[in-house]
C-alpha cells in the first residue's frame, strides 16, 4: 500500500515552498514565471470546497524611491481562463478596499460567513465570465502602501491614474500571458473618477502603438460619482422625490451645492447637507429600502462623512475586516509580508478620505474623449441609491448631449418582472438596476452578472426576457460552489433568493 502523502512527504515539501516564499524575491530570481509563482495563492483559511479557478496576489512597486506598492488579488475565470477577457475593477472612496468591497462583499468569488473566519461561494461571481483582477489604490488603501509618510499626507486623483496605470504596465510583465487579452475597466462610487481617468491614460498611452499589450476595449462605471454640479442637483431632487428630505431643504440645497464640490463642499453646502441628513432619519442611504446593521457598523452617514462607498448593512464589512485582519488570511493572501502595515487592515481609509487634495469636477471631457475613439462604454445605476442616484446620473449623461439611439425602455431577465431599465446613446448604453442599492453587485448579484455579460459582448439589455439565455448561472443553486453551468431559464424562478 502506497504511503500516504499526507504523513510523509508533504509536510517537508511544504516547508521546503514554504521557505522558498519567505525568501526575498531578488534570492528567488526575477523572471515572469517565478513571481507569477511567487504570487500563485494556493488557499484561503475557511475557503470552501469547489474552487475551480486560480487566485493570486501580491504586491507590485509603482515607485521605487518612494517605496509605494499596491497590492492585487486577482481570481481566473472558473472557464477557458487562457481566453477570457481581463477586468480591472475599482471600488472608490476614496480610500475604500476594492479587495474588501469588490472582492469579498460584491462581484468577487467569495462572501465572508457571518463567523468572519470563513468564506462562501458566490455563485454569481464576475470571474464566471472573466478574469478579474481587484486593485487597491492609491498606497494606503487596504493592503497598499508607502515607505514614505508624506505620501499619505497629500494624496488624489492625479497619483493615483498615475499609480495605477504604472501597476498595470508591471503587472502584465508579470503576466504576459494577459497580454494583448482584451482588457476593460470597472468600478463604482468614486470610481467614477478613478475609471474614467485611469481609461484616459491606457488610451493616450496606446496611440500609435501598432499592437498594444494593453488591448484596452472599454469601461463601466456604477453609481459614479461624473459631473459634480448635475450629480448635487440629482441628488437633492432624489432626496425630495423619495419624501427624504423637506420643500425647504429641496429649495436650499438646489440654489447653493451645485457650486460645491462633492470631495471639498463648501461650509454653506454643508450646512443644508447636514439638515437633509437629520431630515433623513436612520435610514441607509446607500440602500435607502435596507434596514441598517445593529451591530455597530461605522456609518458615513451618521458621522456627516460623504465617503461614496461606506459598507452596505447587514454588516457584511464587519465580516470581512475580521476576516482580513486574520494572520494566516494576510499569510496566504501574500499581504502584509513584512509587517511594516502597523495598523489593522480596514475596509475605508479615514486618513486617505481627510487628506484628498486634487479631485476634478467633472468626468466629461473624459467621456467625450473616449467615447470618440470608439470605445465601449456603459453606466448602470442601482436605483434606491441615495448617494449617488440614478436621478445625478441621468443628469450628468444628458449633459453629454448625445445622440439617443434607443429610448428609454424596461429590460428583463425573467418573463414576468422587470430587472430594470435602460437606455442607449450614441457611444454609451446606461442601466439601471431595479432595487439595487449602491453597489449593484451585492444588492442584485444575479443581475449584476447578467449585466457585465451583455456588457462583455456588446449586446444591449434585453427588452423581452426570452434573450436572457446569455446568462449562465449553477445548475444546482442549491449547492454553493457548484462548478456545472446550465442556461439561465432552468434557474430563473430562483432569482429573487435574497432579495
Amino acid at each position: 500500500m502506497a504511503r500516504s502523502c499526507a504523513s510523509h512527504c508533504c509536510p517537508w515539501l511544504l516547508l521546503a515552498v514554504a521557505g522558498l516564499l519567505l525568501l526575498p524575491r531578488g534570492l528567488r530570481g526575477s523572471s515572469p514565471e517565478q513571481e507569477q509563482l511567487d504570487d500563485r495563492i494556493l488557499g484561503l483559511p475557511g475557503q470552501p470546497n469547489g474552487v475551480a479557478f486560480d487566485m493570486y496576489g501580491g504586491y507590485v512597486t509603482v515607485d521605487d524611491q518612494a517605496g509605494r506598492a499596491l497590492y492585487y488579488w486577482l481570481h481566473e475565470a472558473e472557464v477557458d481562463p487562457g481566453t477570457a477577457p481581463l477586468l480591472l475593477w475599482l471600488n472608490g472612496g476614496p480610500g475604500c478596499s476594492s479587495v474588501g468591497y469588490g472582492a469579498l462583499e460584491e462581484l468577487g468569488a467569495f462572501r465572508v460567513h457571518k463567523d468572519g473566519e470563513s468564506l462562501l461561494l458566490n455563485e454569481y461571481a464576475w470571474n464566471k465570465a472573466a478574469n478579474v483582477l481587484f486593485l487597491d489604490a492609491p498606497a494606503g488603501v487596504g493592503f497598499s502602501y508607502s515607505n514614505t509618510s508624506s505620501d499619505l499626507l497629500v494624496v488624489g486623483d492625479n497619483r493615483t491614474a498615475h499609480d495605477s496605470y504604472t501597476f498595470l504596465v508591471k503587472w502584465f510583465e508579470r503576466f504576459p500571458q494577459y497580454k494583448y487579452r482584451d482588457f476593460y475597466i470597472a468600478g463604482e462610487s468614486y470610481g467614477g473618477h478613478y475609471v474614467p481617468q485611469l481609461s484616459q491614460l491606457v488610451y493616450r498611452n496606446n496611440i500609435g502603438v501598432e499592437k498594444p499589450f494593453i488591448n484596452f476595449k472599454g469601461f463601466m462605471v456604477g453609481n459614479g460619482l461624473t459631473n459634480d454640479p448635475t450629480d448635487m442637483i440629482g441628488m437633492f431632487e432624489f432626496w425630495w422625490h423619495h419624501g427624504l428630505i423637506s420643500d425647504e431643504t429641496l429649495e436650499s440645497g438646489l440654489k447653493v451645492c451645485p457650486a460645491s464640490s462633492f470631495i471639498h463642499v463648501t461650509p454653506e453646502c454643508q450646512k443644508i447637507w447636514d439638515k437633509a441628513l437629520e431630515e433623513q432619519g436612520k435610514i441607509d442611504g446607500y440602500s435607502i429600502y435596507t434596514p441598517p446593521c445593529d451591530k455597530g457598523s461605522p456609518s458615513a452617514r451618521r458621522s456627516g462623512r460623504r465617503r461614496m462607498l461606506p459598507p452596505y448593512d447587514p454588516c457584511t464589512s464587519l465580516y470581512s475586516t475580521k476576516y482580513m485582519n486574520l494572520p494566516q488570511v494576510q499569510f496566504a493572501m501574500h499581504a502584509n509580508v513584512t509587517g511594516s502595515i502597523e495598523q489593522p487592515w480596514v475596509v475605508c481609509s479615514d486618513q486617505i478620505f481627510k487628506n484628498w487634495t486634487d479631485a476634478p469636477a467633472s468626468m466629461l471631457p473624459i467621456y467625450k474623449e473616449l467615447i470618440g475613439a470608439g470605445l465601449k462604454v456603459w453606466v448602470f445605476s442601482g436605483d434606491t441609491d441615495a448617494v449617488v442616484p440614478l436621478s445625478s446620473t441621468r443628469r450628468s449623461l444628458d449633459a453629454l448631449g448625445l445622440p439617443v439611439k434607443t429610448s428609454w425602455y424596461p429590460w428583463y431577465m425573467v418573463p414576468t418582472e422587470v430587472g430594470g431599465w435602460s437606455m442607449e446613446y450614441d457611444g454609451l448604453t446606461y442601466v439601471t438596476v431595479r432595487g439595487a442599492g449602491h453597489e449593484v453587485p451585492l444588492h442584485r448579484p444575479a443581475q449584476a452578472l447578467f449585466m457585465f455579460q451583455h456588457f462583455l459582448q456588446g449586446e444591449p439589455m434585453p427588452d423581452e426576457a426570452k434573450n436572457a439565455s446569455i446568462l449562465l448561472l449553477p445548475s444546482n443553486p442549491t449547492e454553493q460552489g457548484s462548478t456545472t453551468l446550465a442556461p439561465a431559464p432552468a434557474f430563473l424562478r430562483r432569482l429573487c433568493d435574497g432579495c
